[in-house]
């Protein structure tokens, strides 16, 4: 049957019992996959985990416009992990590194919710924030014409 209409016989769902096959154009079907694919790719959201380290000594100067720039992140639909790395004996202190990571938190908690609480794994401890609100998409046009003809009517008259 496929020669005589000079399509090919392709097999859609082998896994099937039977497996299914379908009287078509191969080239085609291949194209609308790729086509299909790359169009779940791009629908697709990539999430970035940003980073911003800091030390228990880290003091209020540093610390804001590290937190500025994790505000600009969070803005942009991006995660933020705190670190605090300690150094020498500062792993006695654990207590300063909590509080610093809370006083963050506090500062982010219009754009920002804490996804992963303040934990201490070996000499750092880390806290992971994420954005509270989808990011700010650009506005694109479409393209598309207005419904009901070529032109926009103007404010106040009606068609």
């Amino acid at each position: 049957m496929s020669r005589e209409a000079e399509l090919d016989l392709v097999e859609v769902s082998g896994n099937a019992t039977p497996p299914v096959c379908r009287i078509m154009d191969f080239g085609k079907f291949l194209y609308e996959r790729t086509k299909k694919e790359r169009e779940a790719k791009k629908a697709q959201t990539k999430i970035e985990i940003k980073e911003i380290r800091l030390r228990p000594k880290t003091n209020e100067h540093h610390r804001s416009f590290k937190t500025r720039d994790a505000r600009r992140w969070l803005n942009d639909g991006m995660k933020v992990r705190v670190t605090v790395r300690f150094r020498g004996r500062e792993i006695t202190y654990p207590e300063l590194a909590l509080e610093d990571l809370r006083e963050i938190a506090a500062e982010l908690a219009d754009v920002a919710i804490v996804e992963q609480s303040p934990g201490i794994e070996g000499r750092v401890m880390t806290m992971v924030l994420s954005a509270s609100k989808p990011p700010k998409k650009k506005i694109v046009g479409d393209g598309s014409k207005p419904e009901g003809g070529d032109a926009p009517t103007p404010e106040g008259e009606e068609a």
